[in-house]
């Protein structure tokens, strides 16, 4: 029975390391271990090219090679013919093979000398399994497919962005049991992404944002592809892809205006997986364990899965809610507001907003929170619908398709976090009431 190479995936993951034989022209064989392989579909596999080294050499003149594997649970090995067809040097599998080997040589020490140069692409011919004595394979923690069905189950009831979020990293935390998890979604103007949910973190980290090609959220939401990495990494570690160069005019200069990514301080196996619909990138979907080799290719295809479904469930509820917004309620006088005033802040060069000295929202977000307390202090208005604000050209929204619920979502996060008396109540499907229990005074620094 002919073995398929979707089949031994988990002898591809590193852990045992891989055996390439090449020949000269002449037939002078050459044997060397290998850095890191890849399963690219179900007839290729794609090999790290770090140096010219006899193995280059070879293959660039006779491009037959024989690759030698090994489960690294049951010691059963497998002997692959290959066939050599390009190199890759940019692209997602060139981006996810580099992230991926960044990991194995911070994991070994290797990190100044390991770099890829290129993705070799091979055409798997044959496999067949080397005699000898195996071990039977362990039972499997749990079953993904069944955790897949019942998650999918669980979005599919979900009626409106907020909810979803939230259920999608309950699903993951209690059917996959990965425990710490994000979701960010894009800025495309801006060309970052912002986090809109989180768990499993001590701090949530709502409205942190990481520029796209930074990190390994980063580069799996530029080259829309998912990034997987085993071990510990500097190179894609957190403090090297947080911050943007940003510049601030006036008052704002002298404030913070970075929330920091949640995220684990030894962070021993990352995956990000983007969120997209049609080809448009809508998000990333990120989790990490404390646990070296976490994440398997099994893991991969289930998020991978649940990634799509889930942007085909935001694209679907944003479609509902423009198409069934309800008109606002009439303004109700609530009760007065007492105590302290808070002054609100607002710098227009790039939309950041802060409550007294606290930075609240930057972006769009910060826009559309001094186009409400605009209306709400100089029109006492406090309902408002999703549909006005989508027209309202004093926010600027980058498009049509925005997602304007993710960004209130956003906004209302944060302002529950800042526990400063203001909400943004949702009153209705598109409808919400600006909330606010105290005096407030609106400071244009660009006026």
């Amino acid at each position: 029975m002919m073995i398929k190479l979707d089949a031994i995936r988990e002898c591809l993951e590193g852990v045992v390391p891989g055996i390439m034989a090449t020949a000269a022209p002449d037939g002078t064989p050459n044997v060397a271990y290998l850095s890191q392989i890849q399963f690219v579909d179900g007839d290729h596999v794609a090999l790290s090219y770090q140096f010219f080294n006899k193995t280059r050499q070879n293959i660039l003149s006779n491009p037959r090679a024989m690759l030698t594997v090994t489960n690294p649970a049951t010691a059963a090995q497998y002997r692959l013919t290959l066939e050599f067809l390009r190199t890759e040097t940019s692209g997602p599998l060139f981006e996810s093979m580099k992230a991926k080997l960044a990991g194995i040589a911070s994991h070994t020490g290797m990190s100044g000398i390991f770099k890829l140069l290129g993705a070799d692409v091979f055409r798997v011919v044959h496999i067949h399994q080397v005699p000898g004595a195996s071990l039977p394979p362990p039972p499997k923690q749990r079953n993904l497919m069944a955790s897949l069905r019942h998650s999918s189950e669980r979005l599919s009831a979900c009626q409106d962005l907020d909810r979803l979020l939230n259920e999608t990293l309950a699903c993951l935390d209690e059917l996959f049991g990965i425990r710490h998890t994000m979701v960010l979604m894009i800025d495309a103007p801006g060309e970052r992404l912002y986090t809109v949910a989180s768990r499993g973190y001590e701090a949530s980290g709502i409205g942190s944002e990481i520029p796209l090609g930074k990190g390994v959220i980063g580069v799996a939401a530029r080259e829309k592809t998912p990034i997987r990495i085993g071990h510990m990494n500097a190179e894609y570690a957190y403090s090297r892809a947080i911050r943007e160069n940003a510049q601030h005019s006036g008052w704002a200069d002298a404030l913070e205006t970075e929330i920091p990514l949640p995220g684990l301080p030894e962070s021993r196996s990352q995956m990000a997986v983007p969120i997209v619909f049609a080809q448009k990138l809508l998000g990333v979907l990120y989790v990490e364990s404390p646990q070296d080799l976490r994440f398997t290719y099994d893991d991969e295809d289930a998020l991978v899965t649940l990634a799509l479904q889930l942007g085909l469930a935001i694209h679907l509820l944003q479609s509902a809610a423009e198409a069934c917004e309800e008109a606002p309620m009439p303004d109700m006088s609530g009760p007065p507001a007492f105590g302290a005033p808070l002054v609100i802040r607002h710098f227009a060069e790039n939309d950041s907003v802060f409550l007294g000295d606290d930075y609240l929202i930057k972006g769009v977000a910060g826009s559309i929170f001094w186009t409400l307390f605009r209306d709400f202090v100089d029109k006492k208005r406090s309902e408002f619908t999703n549909r006005e604000l989508r027209l309202d050209t004093r926010i600027r929204l980058p498009d049509v398709s925005d997602n304007l619920e993710a960004r209130l979502i956003l906004l209302s996060r944060r302002l529950v976090e800042r526990n400063a008396g203001i909400r943004l109540e949702k009153t209705g499907r598109g409808r919400f009431r600006l909330s606010v229990g105290r005096p407030v005074v609106l400071v244009d620094e660009a006026g």
